[in-house]
């Protein structure tokens, strides 16, 4: 179950538990965001971007830990979200997202993993999908796919 604090400054901050959150543990939550107001809602409206639902912050590994230290049990991830104007808000790709929303689905992942590709020509591969790899990376990757076949 995802949980929602709603803090002052436009954020919203998710927690994934376990099980419903004592009037206890609210509290004392709400004080460590900082005067955040816990939210009854499943669901909430608008947009936000926050951190990739398959990436873990640090900040999340950090924050459930000093929970635990607070005597909090069954918080699994806490992550924060930051509200937005609308689709075309700026972020960073490789480490946000933009979500139209904020739901019970929030951290589920349903991507299925990809076959693994074997790749002959690490050179192509590096144009076709546009790495960015140098030459030096190229030759050193290349000299370590060939010690592994050695190796086989």
């Amino acid at each position: 179950m995802i949980c929602f604090f709603q803090v002052p400054d436009n954020k919203m901050i998710a927690i994934e538990v376990s099980r419903q959150l004592l009037p206890d543990a609210r509290q004392k939550l709400q004080w460590l965001f900082g005067g955040a107001t816990c939210l009854e809602e499943k669901h909430i409206d608008g947009y936000f971007v926050g951190p990739r639902k398959e990436m873990i912050t640090p900040w999340s590994t950090n924050a459930v830990e000093i929970t635990q230290n607070m005597g909090i049990s069954g918080l699994h991830r806490i992550e924060a979200f930051f509200r937005v104007e609308g689709a075309e808000a700026a972020f960073d790709p490789m480490l946000q997202a933009l979500y139209n929303g904020l739901d019970q689905q929030l951290f589920t992942i349903e991507r299925k993993p990809e076959p693994i590709l074997e790749i002959s020509d690490i050179a192509a591969y590096n144009r076709q999908e546009g790495l960015a790899l140098n030459a030096e990376e190229i030759a050193y990757l290349e000299e370590v796919s060939n010690r592994i076949g050695r190796n086989l």
